[in-house]
């Protein structure tokens, strides 16, 4: 008996064909036992195994246990020894549970155990095929429950294509009427309007030749005009030639009287002054006047060497101060662009114009300068030389326009301007004293 059973555990081709649950459950029997085995009982391949916990072991050494109790008899003998010492039932071939009692009858040794398998594995395979027909029978009877609703939808389908079809060729034979009517229309259309352009040639005739008409006595009537009109633009013109002399002529005079007469007022309070500080005892004379011990300052005349006395020649009725302009920006911030020394001299100067109130021209090389700034701030006169001109020239033409009586201060640094001005009456200032003087402002 018990050789058969050895024979019946250690056939291979059992093994083999064991069922997937067969092959489970006796991989959960090898792991179960294995952890309990003496060291000597376990085979060197499944120590590492064995130290796995009972679940891990059944489940990542299944292949491993399976390989052991099909080969050594020594370790199958042993676990079956193990499970009849803790739990016979395990091992029980006529247990109710088929796949338990197969089990136990392959680790036994059972002369039917090869009988069991084939027959548990034809079962499952029964099993396996009775679900795929059960599958495969639910399948077609969905796929039959489609076909009817494709069927259905089909049949709704055609009917709508049959309904469309009827009401397409219904609006196919109207628009055909339609088309007809409108090719009607167009003929009788386009028959108007050869009619009409025909009308409108005969038309187009007549209006051209009254607009040739036209456009002759209108050439005519321009002609007459536009010598009429030159007449009248000539006549116009001399008049007005005429009238800007005259006001030109006018103006000239009346700025001339004025800036005499303002210079004749500055020259009498300027007369009275030094009348009144000169003699102590004259006319304008004041009891401050007859102090002993201190003297007043003479007024400042020809050349001007500091702010002050520049300061005074501004304080004069009527001054007016002209400035070689590049002189004095050269002098002052020459790395600056020729543009932004003009615009910073300039606004320099209006700002000490309103406050000295002094009558301020600038005066600019006009060579190299591309576009002369039309708008300059308010109380400063900025000219620029014309081609050819110096404004050293333009400087002394100014100087010698004014009348004689004015006070004129003139900025400069260039000796030779400065002593033609001198000569002239003018008070020449250098180039660094307005400098000076404009830091202040």
């Amino acid at each position: 008996m018990t050789a058969q059973r050895t024979g019946a555990a250690g056939d291979e081709s059992v093994w083999d064909a064991l069922p997937d649950t067969v092959r489970g459950r006796l991989a959960e029997l090898a792991a179960k036992a294995v952890g309990e085995l003496p060291k000597v009982d376990v085979p060197q391949r499944l120590r590492a195994v064995a130290r796995f916990t009972p679940a891990k072991r059944a489940r990542r050494g299944a292949h491993a246990l399976l390989t052991e109790l099909r080969d050594s008899s020594a370790f199958r003998s042993a676990v079956v020894r193990w499970w009849q010492d803790n739990n016979s039932d395990a091992l029980d071939p006529n247990a109710e549970d088929t796949v338990a009692a197969t089990a136990a009858a392959v680790l036994l040794g059972e002369p039917d155990a090869a009988e069991r398998v084939g027959l548990l594995a034809e079962r499952a395979e029964q099993a396996t095929l009775r679900e795929q027909r059960d599958t495969a029978i639910a399948r077609v009877a969905r796929l039959e429950t489609e076909m009817q609703e494709l069927r259905a939808k089909l049949a709704d389908a055609q009917d709508a294509v049959h309904r469309v079809r009827a009401e397409r060729e219904a609006e196919v034979e109207r628009l055909r009427g339609r088309l007809r009517e409108q090719g009607k229309s167009l003929r009788d259309a386009r028959d108007a309007a050869e009619a009409g352009e025909s009308a409108a040639e005969r038309v187009r005739a007549e209006l051209a030749a009254d607009l040739d008409a036209l456009r002759a006595e209108r050439d005519a009537e321009r002609e007459r005009a536009e010598q009429e009109r030159g007449r009248a633009e000539r006549a116009r013109a001399d008049a007005e030639v005429a009238r800007q002399s005259a006001r030109e002529a006018r103006q000239a005079d009346e700025v001339r009287l004025a800036l005499l007469v303002d210079t004749v007022d500055g020259a009498i309070t300027g007369l009275r002054r030094e009348l009144a500080l000169g003699s102590p005892s004259g006319i304008g004379s004041r009891p401050a006047d007859q102090v002993r011990g201190a003297s007043i300052a003479a007024s400042a005349s020809g050349r001007v060497d500091d702010p002050v006395a520049l300061d005074r020649l501004l304080a004069l009725p009527s001054v007016h101060m002209v400035v070689d302009g590049y002189n004095v920006t050269k002098t002052g911030y020459p790395e600056l662009a020729l543009a932004d020394q003009r615009d910073r001299l300039v606004h320099q100067l209006a700002a000490l114009a309103s406050r000295t109130g002094a009558e301020v021209t600038v005066v600019f090389d006009g060579a190299g300068v591309v576009a002369v700034p039309t708008a300059t701030p308010k109380g400063v006169r900025v000219l620029f030389s014309d081609p050819g001109v110096l404004a050293d020239d333009v400087i002394r033409a100014l100087v010698a326009a004014e009348p004689e009586g004015r006070p004129v201060v003139v900025v400069t640094s260039d000796r030779a301007v400065a002593d033609s001005v001198w000569r002239r009456g003018a008070h020449p200032v250098p180039s660094a004293v307005l400098l000076t003087r404009l830091g202040r402002v």
